[in-house]
């Protein structure tokens, strides 16, 4: 079983940035895909990007590549999401997801709200 939670959501303005935060429990962490994911008011969930175990290859959907970056600290536990020059259409509640097969997400965090102002 592994639990994950996200922080570092909140307010900000169009151009600014944040980073995401996604602190997992159990000792399987460094060995499972660390994906990130995104749901709008009204909108489906949506795939933001993965990150493999090792750290070495990220992936990421066409609408963040070159403004969001995906990282993590497999002796913290911990993968991280920052996201630069942010616009409105980024407004989501933002979802790390886990498990142990590539490309199924068998974990999920709580998710954290991220709202960019125009």
């Amino acid at each position: 079983q592994v639990q994950l939670v996200e922080s570092g959501g909140g307010l900000v303005q169009a151009g600014g940035s944040l980073r995401l935060s996604c602190a997992a429990s159990g000792r399987t962490f460094s060995s499972y895909r660390m994906g990130w994911f995104r749901q709008a008011p009204g909108r489906e969930r949506e795939f933001v990007g993965y990150i493999t175990p090792s750290g070495v290859n990220t992936y990421y959907t066409d609408s963040v590549k070159g403004r969001f970056t995906i990282s993590r600290d497999n002796a913290k536990n911990t993968a991280y999401l920052q996201m630069n020059s942010l616009k409105p259409e980024d407004t989501a509640v933002y979802y790390c997801a886990t498990g142990p097969t590539p490309g199924q997400y068998t974990y999920w965090g709580q998710g954290t709200q991220v709202t960019v102002s125009s």
